[in-house]
């Protein structure tokens, strides 16, 4: 059994991983699925470099698995090798889970051929080991990790708001009532919370308006209604011939005509914290281009 557990299996294990890795070299890959392509995205280096990583973990497993067939001071090499693999990969699998729409098939395999090896090696090792791996799982599943997919998508008015911010409010009635269409981005969502933190901008609502190449950004109730207000009043004149020059111009998504002598959003962090009460009213919001 020992000779399967710590020689075999590594050997398999490594044939998975170099054969994907040759596979990657050539533009190839075991795994077609949406995660896979996704889990190479969080890497801060190209996946291949994690493949190298895999293959010399396994190599170092398989290492010290067949050293200590026959010097069992080996063996204590065998297995820290072994379970610092399987810490690792439990931490790589948990947050693809948690951060991709799913996980990388491939990772799964590797993760799963390494538990295996744990099992047939010390089953009773193996299940002390369990526990701590469902509280990796769940510490990872407390936190609030954005998930690793785009939240604008397409032409059109995306809307970050909250429930409970009145500010926002102010924005949808206006939209209802002018039969504007948008997609609305709840600040429960922690992808959206990363998103407007990534922008630089603290306070909601926020408005992000998507028109083929541009992209345009509003955030606060006064500045995104007075920008529909200025646009419609422009079409209005337009449709009706008049060739009036407004004294001021127009406010537009791509100019910052505000000032702010009265509150115009509420504090991002403050509706995260106290999502019942927690609207903290800042300044009003100028639109970024």
């Amino acid at each position: 059994m020992k000779f399967i557990s710590r020689v075999l299996l590594p050997i398999l294990l490594l044939a998975y991983i170099g054969y994907e890795t040759w596979l990657k070299l050539h533009h190839l890959s075991l795994c077609s699925a949406t995660g896979c392509r996704l889990a190479g995205e969080l890497l801060r280096f190209p996946s291949i470099y994690l493949n190298y990583m895999g293959m010399a973990a396994v190599g170092a497993i398989l290492l010290f698995g067949l050293l200590s067939l026959f010097r069992p001071a080996f063996e204590k090499l065998y297995f820290i090798a072994l379970y610092a693999a399987i810490a690792f990969e439990s931490i790589m699998i948990g947050y693809q889970i948690f951060a991709n729409p799913e996980p990388c098939l491939f990772c799964l395999g590797v993760y799963g051929g390494l538990l295996l090896i744990a099992l047939a090696s010390r089953p009773r090792w193996f299940l002390y080991t369990l526990p701590a791996i469902f509280a990796l799982f769940f510490a990872l599943g407390d936190l609030a990790i954005p998930k690793n997919q785009a939240l604008v998508q397409g032409d059109g008015l995306y809307l970050i708001a909250s429930d409970h911010c009145p500010h926002c409010r102010k924005v949808k009635e206006y939209f209802k009532e002018h039969k504007v269409n948008y997609r609305l981005l709840s600040v429960n969502d922690p992808s959206v919370r990363h998103l407007a933190k990534a922008l630089g901008i603290s306070e909601i609502p926020i408005l992000i308006r998507r028109e083929g190449v541009r992209t345009l950004i509003l955030y606060g109730d006064r500045p995104i209604i007075d920008t529909f207000e200025a646009e419609a009043k422009a079409r209005t004149e337009k449709a009706s011939g008049s060739s009036k020059v407004p004294e001021e111009p127009n406010p537009s998504l791509s100019q910052a005509p505000w000032t702010a002598p009265e509150p115009s959003g509420c504090a991002l962090d403050a509706v995260i914290q106290n999502p019942e009460g927690g609207c903290q009213d800042t300044g009003a919001g100028v639109p970024l281009r």
